[in-house]
C-alpha cells in the first residue's frame, strides 16, 4: 500500500539571498519519526533544471510514501498533462508559499488556484496551505518592469481565505524547525495520511468480499482501450528567435553610429519600439505629446539624433530599396560604447540586468561611467509618468515583454514594411518579425526571389482569417483557434511556412477538443474524423494521424456506424479492426456468456 503527496510552490523568499535553507518537505522527511529511509532522485523532465524533485520513503514500516515537490508553478504553463496527472494520482496535496513574496503568492492565487481546482474536478482530495516565513518588512523593488513591494506581506486573512476557496487546511509555519515541522506541518500531514490508508483499506476489503461472495459463472471483463498515444509540446524559442535577429542583424533597419561615424551598430526598430516608449518617440511612433514625460523626451534629444535618407558608409544588410535606412548618431560616447551590450540586454528577452550591469562594469572599468550608462538604459526602458524602477532586480522576477508588446504592432501600419495580399485584403507586417519567427520568410524575404524587393506580397491557399492566427503566433507566441477546423486550418498553414511549433500547438488543441466530447457529441457531430485525418496525412502531421487512427478505433461502435469509415484506406481499415475497443474477441466470450445464462434458465444479476 502507498501514499502519493504532491507539493506546489516555493516556501523561499524570493527577495532572500540565502537560497540554502532546506524545502519543508525535505525538512519533514529528515526529521520525522515515522520515516525509515528515504530516496531522492531528480526528475529528467528538464536536464539542469527539474520541474519536480521524487522523494521515495517508508512509513509506518511497510507503507509506501511517494512525494513529487513542485517548486516551480510554471508545470501547469509548460505541461498541463503532467500536472494534471500528478494531481489525479495524489492523496494529499500542499501547497506552500513564502509571506514575504506577496507577487508569487498573487500569482499563485489569481493564475494558478483556478488551474488546480479544475485538475481536482471535485476529487475529495485533502489540501494543505502552508504559509512559512517570518513576516518582515524590506525596501521596495526599484526595477522598471516590477511591479511588486517587498514591504507588503501576505497576511493571514488573506491565507485564510485562499484556504476556504480551496476547501484546505491552513497552516502557518514562522520557521522549519523541529517544533513546527512535527507538531504543526507533521501532524496534520500524518493525520490525512493515516485517513488516506484507512480509507484505502476498507475499499480493499470490501472488494475482496465482493469477489468471494460471487462464485457463479462471472460475465466477460471488458478491457480498458487501447492508451493513446500521447503528444509532447514542443518548448518555445520566441526569446532566442528575436535574439538571433539581432545576431543575423537579418532586415536591420537602423543603424547607430558615434559621432565619428568610425563604427555602426545595427537594430530594428520594431523591436526597440516594442520595449520602450524613447524609441517610439524617436522613430516617430508617438509625438512628445503622447508621450508626455519630460525626462523621456530630453533623453532622446541629448542622446540620439536620427537623419532618414541613405548616407551611411555602408547600409544595414537586408534592407529592401522600399525601406529607407534611417542613421541614429548617439551623442554620448561612453553609452555608445556600450550599446552592443545594451541590445543584447533588449532582444534576449529575459532582461537579465545583473549580467548587462556586470558587462559594463567589465568593459568601462569606471564606477561612475558604469552608473551613468545604466541610469540612461533605466531611462530608455521606464513607462512614461512613472518612476524608474530598476534597481536590485533579478531577473526571474521580471516578466518577458515581447509577447505583449510586440502585440500592440500586429495588423497595423505603424513601422510596417511588408503588406500581405489575401483574399481581396490587405494585411501590413513587419519583415524583422517574421524574419525571427519563421525560416520559410527568412528565406523568401533575403534569397533571390521577388518578394525580397517588393513591399506587396501575395498569400495564396490559405484564407485570411487563417493567415492573421499564423501571424498572431509569430508576434505573441500564442495561439487560440475557435473550432477544431480552424485549428486545422492554422495547422496547414504551419506547415507550409514549417512553423513547426505551431503545428504541435493546433494537434494538441485538436486532441484536446476531441478527447472532451462525449460519445453522444461524437455520434451526432457532422465533423468528420476521417477527413481530419486524411488532411493530417496529407500535411505530414505524423502525430495526429497517429492519434486519430487511435481515436477511431477506440470508438469503434461510433464510427463504424458512419458513412465516413467507408473511406479508410485498406491499411487504415486494418489497424482500426486490430485495434478496435470492444475487440471481438470480448464480444466473443459475451455471447458465449449470454448461452450460457439462457441455457441455465437463471436470471443474471450482473446483466
Amino acid at each position: 500500500m502507498s501514499v502519493n503527496i504532491v507539493a506546489f510552490g516555493n516556501e523561499r523568499d524570493g527577495f532572500s539571498e540565502d537560497n540554502q535553507q532546506p524545502s519543508l518537505i525535505w525538512s519533514y522527511l529528515g526529521r520525522s519519526a515515522l520515516i525509515s529511509q528515504i530516496d531522492s532522485s531528480l526528475s529528467a523532465s528538464h536536464v539542469g533544471n527539474p520541474v519536480f524533485t521524487e522523494y521515495q520513503a517508508c512509513i509506518f514500516g511497510n507503507v509506501r510514501l511517494v512525494v513529487h515537490d513542485c517548486p516551480v508553478w510554471d508545470i501547469f504553463d509548460s505541461d498541463w498533462y503532467t500536472s494534471c496527472r500528478l494531481i489525479g494520482g495524489a492523496d494529499i496535496i500542499v501547497i506552500k508559499y513564502s509571506v514575504n513574496d506577496k507577487t508569487s503568492f498573487q500569482e499563485l492565487k489569481d493564475s494558478y488556484v483556478p488551474m488546480v481546482k479544475k485538475a481536482l474536478n471535485h476529487c475529495s482530495v485533502p489540501v494543505i496551505i502552508s504559509a512559512i516565513g517570518a513576516r518582515k518588512n524590506g525596501v521596495p523593488c526599484t526595477c522598471p518592469l516590477c511591479t511588486s513591494d517587498r514591504r507588503s506581506c501576505v497576511t493571514t486573512s488573506e491565507g485564510v481565505q485562499l484556504a476556504k476557496e480551496l476547501g484546505a487546511t491552513y497552516l502557518e509555519l514562522h520557521t522549519l524547525n523541529d517544533f513546527y515541522i512535527q507538531k504543526y506541518f507533521g501532524g496534520v500531514l500524518e493525520y490525512f495520511m493515516i485517513q488516506s490508508l484507512n480509507q484505502k483499506s476498507c475499499e480493499k476489503m470490501k472488494k475482496r468480499k465482493k469477489t468471494q461472495k460471487c462464485r457463479r459463472v462471472q460475465p466477460p471483463q471488458l478491457e480498458q482501450p487501447e492508451k493513446m498515444p500521447i503528444l509532447k509540446g514542443e518548448a518555445s524559442h520566441y526569446n532566442a528567435d528575436l535574439h538571433n535577429l539581432l545576431c543575423c542583424c537579418q532586415c536591420a533597419d537602423v543603424a547607430f553610429y558615434p559621432e565619428d561615424l568610425s563604427t555602426v551598430v545595427e537594430a530594428h526598430k520594431i523591436i526597440l519600439c516594442s520595449v520602450s516608449h524613447l524609441f517610439m518617440l524617436l522613430f516617430g511612433v508617438k509625438s512628445p505629446s503622447d508621450v508626455q514625460d519630460t525626462s523621456v523626451v530630453q533623453l532622446a534629444q541629448s542622446l540620439f539624433a536620427v537623419q532618414a535618407g541613405d548616407p551611411f558608409p555602408s547600409s544595414p544588410r537586408g534592407v529592401p530599396p522600399c525601406v529607407p535606412p534611417v542613421r541614429v548618431v548617439v551623442k554620448d560616447s561612453v553609452f555608445c560604447s556600450c550599446l552592443s551590450d545594451i541590445l543584447h540586454f533588449i532582444y534576449s528577452g529575459a532582461f537579465q540586468w545583473e549580467r548587462l550591469e556586470e558587462d559594463i562594469r567589465k568593459k568601462l572599468k569606471d564606477p561612475d561611467k558604469t552608473e551613468h550608462v545604466l541610469e540612461k538604459v533605466k531611462c530608455i526602458l521606464k513607462t512614461p509618468g512613472k518612476l524608474s524602477t530598476i534597481k536590485d532586480c533579478k531577473s526571474h522576477q521580471i516578466k518577458r515583454l515581447y509577447n505583449t508588446s510586440l502585440r500592440l504592432f500586429f495588423n497595423t501600419p505603424v513601422l510596417a514594411d511588408v503588406i500581405f495580399k489575401i483574399q481581396g485584403a490587405t494585411v501590413p507586417a513587419h519583415r524583422a518579425v517574421l524574419v525571427a519567427r519563421c525560416e520559410v520568410m527568412a528565406a523568401m524575404f533575403n534569397g533571390n526571389y521577388l518578394e525580397a524587393n517588393s513591399i506587396q506580397v501575395p498569400v495564396y491557399g490559405v484564407s485570411k482569417d487563417t493567415f492573421l492566427s499564423f501571424l498572431e503566433y509569430l508576434y505573441t507566441d500564442s495561439c487560440c483557434p475557435a473550432s477544431i477546423l480552424q485549428a486545422m486550418s492554422l495547422l496547414i498553414c504551419a506547415e507550409m511556412y514549417q512553423v513547426m511549433r505551431l503545428q504541435h500547438i493546433c494537434e494538441l488543441y485538436i486532441i484536446t477538443q476531441l478527447q472532451s466530447m462525449p460519445s453522444r457529441e461524437l455520434a451526432s457531430t457532422s465533423l468528420s474524423i476521417v477527413n481530419l485525418l486524411k488532411k493530417a496525412k496529407f500535411h505530414n502531421s505524423d502525430c495526429l494521424s497517429t492519434w486519430l487512427l487511435h481515436f477511431i478505433a477506440t470508438n469503434y461502435l461510433i464510427f463504424s456506424q458512419k458513412p465516413e469509415f467507408q473511406e479508410l484506406s485498406v491499411e487504415e481499415r486494418n489497424f482500426v479492426e486490430m485495434h478496435r475497443w470492444p475487440s471481438n474477441l470480448y464480444l466473443k466470450q459475451l455471447a458465449d456468456y449470454r448461452n450460457y445464462i439462457h441455457s441455465q434458465k437463471c436470471h443474471c444479476t450482473v446483466m
